[in-house]
């Protein structure tokens, strides 16, 4: 690996992990805010969502800003912004403020994967050994964030646990600013008839992008992105309220334990997605897409009359549920890049994001208001029959796809 790839190796590694570590964070704090803004799951969940979305939304836009500015900018950006944002969170005084910073930190988070896949494909030589490492950083910041987050909370007040995981950008700043690569290519002149040509280009690769097959693709994506924020977002708040994983006295503080079967989830989840990457290998991805959304919609019947079992069982279903819920990913981006034309892969999943964290940031918003409203219950069966919906759309995808294939093979 020559030096320049060992430099963005090192900047998208850190910076990927970072923004992994603030979203999947948050659900560990949700317990304590709702006790320290006194405020119902509606409420949370709604604002918590708010900040998700823009994640989604901030995509596609923050992919022709990374065109025209350049990657490495966008990058130090995102992760200054992210940073900052999660620090004005600790001194939230009230909903107001805890929602402006969660929105900033939103914003600033869609800046990244657009500017930080851009930067690998754009400037390593050896790309796909880049992108393997790139994603090995993003899953360490999913298991090490969440994890260093509730061994923290165990000891420190939520405050300053939040303020300590803003720190890392000072190493990420410096890293990316001193980083060596030829920049002369990246970006464009600004000029108006260059803003001109890329609404041109961008209206007419998004009507050539949304066939029929990729449009049913993107809405099983929306269904999925919907069940996971919707289940992740307060699983640990669900699981704490279950006979026996009631908070615990550790260190002289109350600990909740879900907020460690919450990390270990996401630890299993690691492995998930490795045998979701090499299933899509030699199971028809769309019949491999619906059998994971199949399992994930029976876990999710299943969970809370399993928790009822006793301790055991309950951690081995969390461990599917970790599984299947990660295993879906690397799924779905292989079914999306199939019904799509290579040249317009990345607007593709520009509009992927979007879908999954965008629409599905959605997913928080909903489970606050079902568990305000209503019950675990009634939150489970919603997301399972989010993926059962889901299943529908990929097998009618699957069997479309065979039909167009036949169709083919007649015409020749």
């Amino acid at each position: 690996m020559v030096d320049s790839d060992t430099g963005i190796t090192r900047f998208t590694m850190l910076a990927h992990g970072m923004f992994h570590t603030y979203e999947l964070s948050i659900p560990i704090f949700v317990i304590v805010w709702l006790d320290v803004f006194d405020t119902t799951a509606a409420v949370l969940g709604l604002i918590i969502g708010a900040g998700y979305a823009l994640i989604g939304i901030g995509a596609v836009p923050s992919g022709i800003i990374a065109d025209r500015i350049g990657s490495r900018s966008l990058i130090l950006g995102s992760v200054i912004g992210m940073s900052g944002g999660f620090l004005l969170v600790a001194f939230a005084q009230n909903l107001y403020m805890l929602a402006a910073a969660l929105l900033l930190w939103g914003l600033a988070a869609s800046l990244y994967h657009p500017a930080g896949l851009s930067l690998i494909s754009r400037f390593a030589q050896a790309r796909g050994k880049v992108f393997a490492y790139h994603g090995v950083g993003g899953n360490i910041g999913t298991v090490m964030g969440p994890l260093v987050t509730v061994i923290l909370l165990t000891f420190l007040e939520w405050q300053i646990v939040i303020g300590i995981l803003a720190l890392p950008v000072i190493p990420i700043v410096l890293l990316g600013s001193r980083i060596s690569f030829d920049e002369s290519t990246e970006g464009t002149d600004g000029s108006t008839e260059a803003a001109e040509s890329y609404g041109v280009a961008f209206v007419r690769d998004t009507r050539r992008l949304f066939t029929v097959g990729f449009s049913i693709a993107l809405v099983v994506v929306m269904l999925y992105g919907t069940y996971y924020r919707g289940l992740l977002t307060f699983l640990p708040e669900v699981i704490g309220t279950l006979p026996g994983l009631a908070a615990i006295e550790l260190a002289g503080r109350r600990t909740p334990p879900a907020q460690y079967i919450y990390t270990g989830l996401l630890v299993v989840g690691i492995a998930g997605q490795y045998v979701g990457g090499r299933v899509t290998e030699r199971v028809d991805p769309t019949l491999a897409l619906a059998g994971a959304l199949t399992a994930l919609g029976v876990l999710a019947l299943l969970f809370l009359p399993v928790a009822a079992l006793g301790t055991l069982p309950f951690l081995l279903l969390c461990g599917l549920l970790g599984f299947f819920l990660y295993a879906s990913a690397p799924i779905y981006q292989v079914t999306i890049a199939d019904h799509a034309q290579e040249d317009v892969h990345g607007l593709s999943y520009g509009f992927t994001y979007f879908g999954m964290f965008g629409v599905g940031a959605g997913g928080a918003a909903l489970a606050g208001a079902v568990l305000t409203y209503a019950d675990a219950t009634v939150l489970l069966q919603t997301l399972a029959a989010l993926a059962v919906a889901a299943v529908v759309l990929a097998l009618t995808l699957r069997r479309r796809d065979a039909s167009v294939a036949a169709h083919a093979v007649r015409s020749d």
